[in-house]
C-alpha cells in the first residue's frame, strides 16, 4: 500500500508500508542549505533488523535515537540547489523488506568573497611543492573515505578554541593574489599562539600531519564518517590512535603551514561532504 504523508515543508515523503504500519520520516531542521548539517529521523520501526539509506549519492548511517533511528545528513558546500532524492530501507521483524523514499529541498547559500595577498612561493608552487601538496590532499581524501560503523560522539559539540570573535570564512570564494582558488572549507578562529585547542566531541585521533597548506594538523574520527580537523597548530599534544573526550586539549593555536598569522582552521567532513562547523554546534540530534 502506498501512503503519502505530509511531514515537513522541505521534505516530501513516499512510503511503502504494511497496512498496520505507522512509520514516520522527518528531516530536522526542516530546511537545509548548502553546507548545512541535519538529520533524518525514522520512527515507527522499533523491530527493524537492518536499516540503511541515502540522500543523493551519499549513504546514511543510522543509529538508535529516542524511539526510532537517526542518521546525520551532510550537505556539501558546493551541492546543487533544488530537490535531492532520499531513501530509507529496512527489514522488519518478520524478515520482510520495507522502504521509504522522497525528496529533500536544498536551498542555495550566499558565500562571502575573500581577497588575500600571500608570498608568491606559497601560491605559485614549484613542482616539488605541488607534488607534496597533491600527496597530502590524497592522504586526507583517503582518510575521509574510511567510515567506521561505531558512533563515538555523544551529546553536544563544543567550540574548539576560546577566541575573541566568531569563526569566519566558511565557503568563502577565495581570490589569492588576483586568482580564484578553491572555496574555503572550514572556519578560521583568530587566537594568540599557544591558545589551547580542544576536541569538539568524543572521537579517535585518526591522523597527525605536518602539511604544506594546513601546517600541523590533527584529524579526529567521531565515527560513521564524521571527521573534525584542526589545522595550523603550533603544538600537537595527542598521539594517533588516542581516544579523546569532548573538551580535551589536543594542541595549541599556531601559524604553521600557509597562514598569515596565528589562528585555528576548524574543518568538518561528514561522509565526504564539506559542512559548516557551526552546524555541529547546533546539531538538532542529541543523546
Amino acid at each position: 500500500m502506498m501512503i503519502r504523508l505530509g511531514v515537513v515543508v522541505a521534505l516530501s515523503v513516499l512510503l511503502v508500508l504494511p497496512a498496520e504500519g505507522a512509520v514516520r520520516v522527518t528531516a530536522t531542521p526542516s530546511s537545509l542549505r548548502q553546507g548545512d548539517t541535519g538529520a533524518l529521523v525514522v520512527t515507527g520501526v522499533p523491530d527493524a533488523k537492518v536499516i540503511e539509506g541515502s540522500v543523493g549519492e551519499r549513504p546514511l548511517i543510522f543509529f538508535p535515537y529516542a524511539d526510532g533511528y537517526a542518521a546525520l545528513i551532510g550537505v556539501d558546500l558546493a551541492a546543487p540547489a533544488g530537490q535531492t532524492p532520499w531513501r530509507v530501507g529496512w527489514v522488519d521483524a518478520t524478515g520482510n523488506p520495507r522502504k521509504a523514499a522522497g525528496t529533500l529541498r536544498i536551498r542555495s547559500r550566499k558565500f562571502p568573497v575573500q581577497k588575500l595577498s600571500l608570498p608568491g612561493n606559497m601560491v605559485d608552487l614549484d613542482r616539488a611543492t605541488e607534488q607534496r601538496a597533491n600527496k597530502e590532499a590524497a592522504q586526507l581524501n583517503t582518510l575521509y573515505s574510511m567510515v567506521s560503523g561505531e558512533r563515538l560522539w555523544r551529546g553536544h559539540f563544543t567550540r574548539p578554541v576560546a577566541s575573541t570573535g566568531p569563526g569566519d570564512g566558511f565557503g568563502a570564494r577565495r581570490i589569492i593574489n588576483g586568482k580564484p582558488r578553491s572555496p574555503h572549507s572550514g572556519l578560521d578562529y583568530s587566537a594568540p599562539t599557544g591558545t589551547p585547542v580542544v576536541a569538539a566531541n568524543r572521537g579517535r585521533v585518526a591522523l597527525i600531519g605536518d602539511f604544506f597548506f594546513g601546517g600541523r594538523t590533527v584529524a579526529v574520527d567521531h565515527g560513521q564518517g564524521l571527521y573534525t580537523l584542526y589545522m595550523h597548530l603550533d603544538r600537537v599534544q595527542v598521539a594517533e590512535g588516542a581516544l579523546v573526550e569532548r573538551g580535551e586539549t589536543i594542541g595549541t593555536v599556531g601559524s604553521t603551514g600557509r597562514a598569515t598569522g596565528p589562528h585555528l582552521h576548524w574543518g568538518v567532513q561528514l561522509r565526504r561532504a564539506r559542512v559548516d562547523p557551526e552546524g555541529l554546534l547546533a546539531l538538532p540530534v542529541r543523546d
